[in-house]
């Protein structure tokens, strides 16, 4: 990726790790006020969407923040942000792979699933399987709406020369399989998407 690309990602770092801290504090406020008062409707919605906060910064940071080949990420702390993940929205995800992941590979895994939230447009489920040398990216939902040019881009690795906001994900993704030589298969049907990776 060139400078320009990296220092990108350095600022989405940036951003996700200072944001992490008040939307934390906000949440322990919550517990506090939880444990001292009766429950209350409007102190659940705050909490509820507090934890949907945190953990969106959390899947920004891992998709579009700053990643290294030799910085690993434990199981553990994926699955703890796919599942809070899954209970803020319509998506629910699955990480059926046993081992840490290199953090690089992990973006890539993020932004192919953030390319794929796009294209469950009604929702569904992601789970991610294999080595973190060869994994591969189920999805199903009702409808599957695949936008062909952005997906053909991915496939070809190839980056738009203006690519829009809402589809950095694939400019990005495109850039680091271009980047790594790294082989990239997609099947896309009525219901499904299949990617390995």
């Amino acid at each position: 990726m060139s400078d320009h690309q990296d220092l990108g990602a350095l600022i989405v770092s940036r951003i996700c790790h200072d944001l992490i801290s008040p939307l934390s504090a906000i949440g322990n406020g919550v517990e506090l006020l939880e444990m001292t008062t009766p429950p209350r409707p409007e102190l659940a919605l705050i909490s509820e969407s507090v934890e949907n906060a945190i953990a969106k910064i959390r899947f920004f940071r891992f998709a579009f923040g700053a990643a290294s080949k030799d910085q690993p990420v434990g199981r553990p702390e994926i699955v703890s942000m796919l599942d809070a993940l899954s209970r803020s929205g319509r998506l629910r995800y699955g990480w059926e792979v046993a081992q840490d992941m290199p953090r690089d590979r992990l973006k890539l895994a993020m932004l192919l699933a953030a390319c794929t939230e796009q294209a469950l447009p009604q929702g569904g489920r992601i789970v991610f399987a294999g080595q973190p040398d060869a994994l591969r990216l189920s999805a199903h939902g009702p409808k599957v709406r695949p936008k062909p040019e952005a997906w053909e881009h991915l496939r070809r690795g190839t980056v738009p020369p203006e690519p829009r906001a809402g589809e950095a994900q694939f400019a990005i993704a495109a850039a680091m399989l271009r980047l790594s030589a790294r082989p990239l298969w997609i099947e896309t049907g009525e219901h499904g998407i299949e990617i390995g990776f």
